[in-house]
């Protein structure tokens, strides 16, 4: 409601200051003016010097927001593979920001020394072989160079060797959350399709192949440092994107197919915590968190918890109502407690087979109160047959 008045208020303060003007356009009537609509050398030379002043907001503006919000950047890549695609990042932004300089001086330079003046005349410059030979020629080069580069990147982070040992886990998403299902011992997912999704099989696990036996389904990802993990990506609705921003990983995530992506993490979590530069990150977001909980507490509210880094798999694509929601807890672990932690999670098929044994009644047990309640009535039921079949015949 406030943003809408303060809408409003602007814009009856537009149409106000647009009823000045035209005031004072009334007020000129009669004076003498240039109505010739033509600028004079004095509005050239206003005009240039503007340009001027435009142009050193420009350099201020993109200096001062390098400072004041370059740190906000990811900064150590948690990944083997993020070192290339940072290296390849800033030498965009540098290549970016190198030209913008250059080409924003000289467009302002000579909009300026080729100002309007009525005592110079304009050279009619028809073309130049050269020129047009440099502006094309460099940004090419420039371009297929990077473009090379973002090819060998790719086909580096891409590529997975059919006998290399990976860990195989494939990534499930859904409005709105993301669900993980690990290959088991024989390293091999098994089958899925959607229209096998049924109770405890949430993915819809072909549960007759054998593949399928040992694969284990979680909600939190737990994957182990200094190995090559290997993602298949399905998605159940819509279209999402599994999206691992400290390890520089992204990958659409498209119904009907199965996308993928590899990587092989650096940190485990709890070194990724100790980075000095986290530990102020971290300092940093707790001391915002503590000034906002006594705003929140004076109003009889409830304290905000200390802030914990961890890594997150997000979705990249707004997929949404609850879009910005929709995040997994990524663990990294070392190998010895990685294979601890998934030697204590059960298979898809034991909680199969156990969701299944708790839908039927134990043998030998009592009978339930309804099983009771209807045993009683089909003998009372009997019991009054029999008695009117009696009655009926004592009376003939």
């Amino acid at each position: 409601m406030t943003s809408l008045l303060v809408i409003i208020v602007l814009v009856l303060l537009a149409v106000a200051l647009w009823q000045l003007t035209k005031i004072f356009d009334l007020t000129q009537v009669g004076a003498s003016s240039d109505d010739s609509q033509v600028a004079s050398d004095n509005d050239n030379n206003i005009q240039g010097y503007v340009m001027f002043g435009f142009l050193a907001f420009i350099y201020i503006f993109t200096i001062y927001g390098l400072l004041k919000w370059g740190g906000l950047a990811l900064h150590t890549p948690a990944s083997e593979h993020g070192l290339l695609v940072d290296n390849l990042m800033n030498i965009t932004w540098v290549l970016i920001f190198l030209v913008q300089f250059i080409t924003q001086g000289l467009l302002y330079w000579f909009s300026f020394k080729n100002r309007g003046n009525k005592d110079k005349k304009a050279l009619f410059f028809a073309d130049s072989n050269k020129l047009e030979a440099i502006w094309s020629i460099i940004p090419s080069v420039v371009l297929a160079c990077l473009i090379l580069y973002g090819l060998y990147a790719w086909n580096n982070i891409m590529f997975v060797d059919k006998d290399e040992d990976v860990i195989e886990i494939e990534l499930y998403a859904q409005q709105f959350k993301w669900t993980a299902r690990y290959a088991g011992q024989d390293n091999v997912l098994g089958k899925a399709n959607v229209r096998l999704i049924e109770g405890v099989n949430t993915l819809g696990v072909d549960m007759s192949d054998p593949n399928a036996q040992d694969d284990i389904v979680v909600s939190e990802l737990h994957i182990p440092k200094g190995k090559k993990v290997h993602f298949k990506m399905r998605s159940q609705d819509v279209l999402h994107s599994a999206y691992f921003p400290h390890f520089r990983a992204q990958m659409n995530c498209v119904p009907g197919m199965v996308t993928e992506f590899a990587f092989v993490p650096t940190y485990t979590t709890a070194e990724y915590r100790e980075l000095p530069f986290m530990v102020e990150k971290v300092a940093n977001i707790n001391k915002l968190r503590a000034e906002k909980s006594i705003e929140l507490v004076a109003k009889g509210g409830t304290a905000l918890d200390p802030y914990t880094f961890d890594y997150l798999l997000l979705c990249n694509k707004i997929c949404g109502a609850s879009h910005y929601n929709m995040q997994m807890k990524v663990v990294v672990d070392t190998p010895e407690d990685y294979k601890k932690w998934l030697s204590e999670k059960t298979t898809l098929a034991q909680d199969i087979k156990a969701a299944k044994a708790a839908e039927k009644p134990a043998e030998g047990a009592a009978p339930t109160t309804d099983t009771a309640a209807k045993v009683i009535d089909t003998v009372k039921t009997v019991v009054d047959t029999v008695k009117a079949a009696v009655a009926k015949v004592a009376m003939k």
